[in-house]
């Protein structure tokens, strides 16, 4: 599962370096570096119902199929009822049932009217991303669909995005992906405190490099806006010591007018620890994160079978990505931060667990050798 990079001599009109990105665009950038949750925001960035339509499609809800559209007002619903229920709020009519479901999005983000609801919309979707995601999740149980089926449709699609990238001229130096073997996965599950199948995070991941570290932001941002959704991070758990957000903003020409315009202070990552994989040595640089990728599992699912109506026609699958530079991937090769290294540390961890308290017996030597 490999991408052969083409020379991106050039450049492409679709490539945009950060100083094309607009606030939106680098708040969902932040989110995803410093592994944060959209949960947390309290506003939107919508500009107009077209940019509502793109970010709906990349969490695969079309608004002109009016199975699409059942689905989103019943999310809605269920969010509203909980509002009033748990809170005792107060939801207007132009939140609860818009005409249109994308003004809602467009009241979040302060560009439509009745201004004021606002802070209710952002409230009210918080909500539906919730409920979504828990009804996704329980859809994923009751359906007639394997692992292995899903994990053919996300590298489909991955890998087609990531063709059409190398395509298009992107910086990308390598982009391949591979999914880990059961040994990995046992290996793994016995390092960890959390021996839980559903803890693990990256059986599926995707590794992509770039030719360049400052074009690892553009790059992440073209994902976000083309592959995944960017709210769909899984919160905490990015692992970044690569790619700081004080750098990336501070590329931009407007630097100093959207640092006064972030919803949380430029030194917000200053106070916050990213995750640390104890087997990676000091050294290693990267920018790690995953992603609830969406997937359309329509041709699992019968026509008339109540679940699909009941609970949508999306699910999620964990993916991996995993990003850096290409001076930065030949440093992680070196001495203690290679794979080789890494592996055998974990190794050494998982052993010494297995064997605490117990008499292992001692390995078999080869015959005409020690």
């Amino acid at each position: 599962m490999a991408v052969e990079a083409k020379s991106a001599a050039g450049g492409s009109p679709a490539y945009r370096p950060v100083s094309g990105i607009g606030l939106g665009e680098l708040e969902a950038l932040r989110l995803i570096l410093r592994g944060g949750s959209v949960v947390d925001w309290r506003r939107l960035y919508f500009r107009d119902a077209e940019e509502v339509d793109h970010f709906l499609s990349l969490n695969l809800f079309d608004l002109r199929d009016p199975r699409d559209e059942r689905r989103l007002r019943a999310i809605l619903s269920q969010s509203v009822d909980y509002l009033r229920s748990a809170f005792g709020y107060r939801v207007s009519e132009a939140v609860a049932n818009p005409a249109d479901l994308r003004d809602l999005f467009l009241l979040a983000s302060g560009v439509a009217e009745p201004r004021r609801y606002r802070r209710i919309a952002c409230v009210a979707l918080k909500c539906m991303h919730v409920v979504h995601h828990l009804e996704a999740r329980e859809l994923l149980f009751r359906a007639p669909v394997r692992e292995a089926d899903l994990a053919e449709q996300v590298d489909r699609r991955i890998m087609a995005e990531g063709r059409r990238m190398v395509e298009a001229g992107f910086p990308i130096a390598e982009f391949h992906g591979n999914v880990k073997t059961r040994s990995s996965l046992v290996t793994k599950l016995l390092a960890k405190r959390e021996t839980v199948a559903a803890q693990v995070f990256d059986r599926v991941r995707y590794r992509i490099i770039t030719e360049r570290r400052d074009q690892i932001a553009p790059v992440l941002h073209h994902l976000s806006h083309s592959l995944f959704p960017f709210n769909y991070a899984v919160p905490g758990q990015t692992q970044n010591n690569l790619v700081q957000f004080r750098q990336v903003i501070g590329e931009h020409p407007r630097a100093e007018e959207l640092v006064a315009e972030l919803q949380s202070p430029l030194d917000l990552e200053a106070g916050e620890r990213s995750p640390v994989n104890e087997f990676s040595a000091k050294e290693f640089r990267v920018l790690n994160f995953v992603v609830d990728l969406p997937v359309r599992i329509d041709e699992f699912l019968p026509p008339a079978q109540p679940a699909g109506e009941d609970l949508g026609r999306v699910v999620f699958a964990l993916v991996e990505f995993q990003m850096m530079d290409a001076a930065t991937a030949r440093h992680n090769e070196e001495g203690e931060s290679s794979h080789e290294r890494y592996k055998k540390r974990q190794l050494k961890k998982v052993l010494r667990r297995l064997s605490r308290g117990l008499v292992v017996p001692k390995k078999r030597k080869r015959k005409g050798g020690a």
